[in-house]
């Protein structure tokens, strides 16, 4: 008996816990429409892969505008809302900064179906910056926003003035180490994401078990989305994405890289595609940062190298005065 309401009251507890992870969360729509940007928020429409898709796009122009442009890319867990302090820091020194929603994130479209590569969405942006007549930018990118970037600029090098990767993924072909999975296991695991496992991923990968209150908003904007019935679709193109990453390396065309380049690195960050697919000796030769920032500014001709020490994936949220000082030297240098 006493065993019997020991399990009940447990059970109690664990429903109690979930339900109350369930209210703290803003159910989402696909395309955000529920959830305030930092700034004006504007679509592009886009033909392409015959659909008509929307890509969303934030384009602040200070009072005080220099002449100067920048884009910031987004990474794979994120959206251009997690740029909102770096966008502040970068009007006030007179840049007018363009922040897009890639296609499948953020605001932008969720296509049923998509052929995602790295060139169709650096093609995208260029499309963009057409739009808006905008002929030469600065680059900042960001996780699987660096492999975009560097992409944006091999194909577009007149257009590219300066290139900034903050830690950026793809500094290393998994391919050579992982084995390869199908985009329905990327889907299947997508599916299974909570917002606790969200939660959990981030505290540990990201911020070395140091949780902070800010950080739970980056944790919403994508467990969100697991509220929604439709959330199938999300969890497909992040799949399509993550197959994206894992057969489209850029990491061998770093040497032909031309505009100025910036790393910024935090050296903490341990990320890497794949790493629960291989073994514990493996793993442990991935994703180290404090090695990598160093090997790929060797790669990189005409880079410069700024590790920051004990700092992990999102240096721009974990420690912004540390980022964005080095940054705006570099922009203005």
């Amino acid at each position: 008996m006493k065993k019997n309401i020991l399990l009940l009251l447990s059970l109690i507890v664990a429903f109690q816990f979930s339900t109350a992870q369930t209210d703290s969360l803003q159910w989402l729509d696909l395309e955000l429409t529920n959830y305030k940007y930092p700034y004006e928020v504007s679509t592009l429409k886009l033909d392409i892969q015959e659909q008509s898709l929307n890509m969303a796009y934030m384009d602040v122009k200070p009072e005080n505008y220099s002449g100067k442009n920048i884009v910031l890319f987004h990474g794979k867990n994120f959206n251009g809302a997690y740029w909102k302090t770096t966008i502040e820091a970068l009007t006030q020194e007179g840049f007018r900064v363009i922040v897009p929603d890639q296609i499948g994130f953020g605001k932008s479209s969720k296509p049923q179906h998509f052929h995602y590569t790295f060139q169709q969405l650096a093609k995208n942006t260029k499309t963009l910056l057409d739009t808006l007549d905008i002929e030469k930018t600065a680059i900042l990118a960001h996780s699987m926003g660096g492999m975009l970037a560097t992409r944006f600029a091999l194909m577009y090098p007149k257009v590219t003035e300066k290139l900034i990767l903050e830690n950026p993924i793809g500094l290393e072909d998994w391919k050579l180490k992982v084995p390869y999975q199908p985009v329905e296991w990327w889907y299947t695991n997508e599916l299974k994401k909570t917002a606790k496992g969200i939660k959990s991923y981030q505290l540990e990968n990201y911020y070395d078990n140091n949780w902070k209150p800010e950080y739970d908003q980056w944790v919403n904007l994508l467990a969100g989305w697991t509220l929604n019935s439709d959330y199938k679709t999300i969890a497909w193109n992040a799949a399509l994405t993550y197959d994206m990453i894992f057969t489209q390396p850029v990491v061998y065309e770093f040497k032909n890289i031309t505009a100025p380049t910036l790393l910024i690195i935090g050296t903490r960050d341990r990320t890497a595609l794949g790493k629960g697919l291989v073994s514990y000796d493996v793993k442990k030769t991935m994703g180290l940062y404090n090695q990598l920032g160093k090997s790929t500014q060797q790669k990189i001709p005409n880079s410069q190298l700024i590790e920051l020490e004990d700092v992990g994936h999102l240096p721009h949220i974990e420690t912004f005065d540390r980022f964005i000082k080095p940054l705006v030297n570099f922009l203005k240098a």
